[in-house]
């Protein structure tokens, strides 16, 4: 049996303002070429399906159409709500959908039921374990324990509970956790409780495959506990991620052979610093004229209309930070009063003191148009 192995979608989320909603189509119409051409049998969506709990409509249409051309291919289809995901919402109709051959785990009640699928090996058993808020899983449970491993290790007791009853049975897990050993992005939502999030690999011993979601990279914990990573870069930390999605092979014997397959990347991204006139003129930073760009500026006063003068040469750069060479200048207090002072007097203190240089011609002029104007609205009324 073959399997495909994703997660992490986080359908409807942006990129500092860059709608990623083409992206993220471009990347499910890889996802079920590479079903159909490479014969996948079951594929694995392991959390957060969604970037929030109330999506908007067209990340819920993409995410229709998605499900339903995977089962065009003949596939079948094991997805759990990561902590993104509203648990309600995606609870709705799941007996229906469950009949054509998508079986999507979002409540706590189905937790150690399988979804169990044949081939000629025998049954395998899926098992999803959506994310499991501590407290409330706690509490569902009556259990005494409290954090991340112990609501996660009473789920895998009820797995492994069912799986005795199944002697012959090959197993996997569809789980959404933070693994410990496995590495962070800036782009995960904290789930810790008590400064904890982590829970140990070993408490998924005793299953073939263990599909990991939550965790943005890929990332091989156990060579049968694996993240899949998200399928876009959601933060600039992951510049240096492969982005894609693992094939999972199962024989005889339970787990036979893993391989990551690429996915398309929109646009490259990468983090650059340096002065502005540098990062202007220097032939060296072209290559990264078509990525998305964190660029941090070093010159030691802030240069005048930075951002529009590095998109003349950077078109797609983002984000914008400051870090002048040998330190932060001194932090001076506007200590001049305020009262009884000129509006252009004041603005050309702040304007000085944010940047380090007084305002040009130009930018006074601006000033003490905006001035009049606010004077005559006001007179107008």
């Amino acid at each position: 049996m073959r399997l495909l192995h994703t997660s992490d979608w986080h359908l409807g989320r942006s990129f500092h303002r860059e709608n990623l909603l083409d992206a993220q189509a471009a990347f499910l119409d890889h996802l079920v070429d590479t079903v159909r051409e490479r014969e996948v049998d079951v594929v694995l969506v392991a959390g957060d399906l969604y970037d929030r709990a109330l999506p908007p409509v067209d990340a819920v249409r993409l995410f229709d159409r998605a499900l339903g051309r995977i089962r065009d291919t003949g596939a079948r289809a094991v997805l759990i709500a990561g902590n993104h995901d509203s648990m309600a919402r995606l609870s709705f109709a799941t007996d229906l959908i469950d009949a054509a051959g998508v079986h999507l785990r979002s409540t706590l009640d189905g937790v150690g039921a399988p979804i169990v699928i044949e081939d000629a090996h025998g049954p395998v058993a899926f098992y999803g374990l959506p994310y499991l808020e501590p407290e409330i899983a706690r509490h569902h449970w009556g259990l005494t324990g409290r954090g991340h491993t112990a609501v996660l290790g009473h789920a895998m007791d009820l797995v492994r509970a069912d799986l005795a009853d199944r002697p012959g049975t090959r197993s996997v897990v569809l789980s959404h956790a933070f693994v410990a050993g496995g590495e962070a992005s800036d782009s995960e939502r904290d789930i810790s409780v008590g400064g904890a999030s982590h829970v140990p690999a070993s408490i998924y011993d005793g299953v073939d495959y263990t599909a990991l979601g939550h965790l943005h990279g890929r990332q091989t914990i156990t060579p049968s506990v694996r993240y899949s990573g998200t399928p876009l870069a959601y933060s600039f930390s992951e510049e240096h991620h492969r982005k894609g999605y693992w094939l999972v092979d199962l024989d005889a014997d339970g787990l036979g052979g893993v391989e990551f397959v690429d996915a398309p990347v929109p646009r490259p991204l990468a983090r650059i610093r340096g002065r502005i006139d540098d990062l202007l003129a220097d032939p060296r930073w072209e290559r990264y004229a078509d990525h998305w760009l964190q660029v941090t500026l070093t010159d030691a006063r802030r240069p005048a209309q930075p951002m529009d003068r590095l998109r003349e040469r950077f078109p797609h750069a983002l984000v914008l930070e400051f870090a002048p060479e040998g330190g932060a200048p001194a932090t001076r207090p506007v200590a001049a009063p305020v009262a009884g002072r000129a509006e252009r007097a004041v603005i050309g203190d702040f304007v000085e003191w944010a940047r380090g240089l007084p305002a040009t011609p130009e930018e006074r002029a601006l000033v003490d148009t905006a001035v009049e104007e606010v004077r005559l609205r006001e007179g107008l009324r």
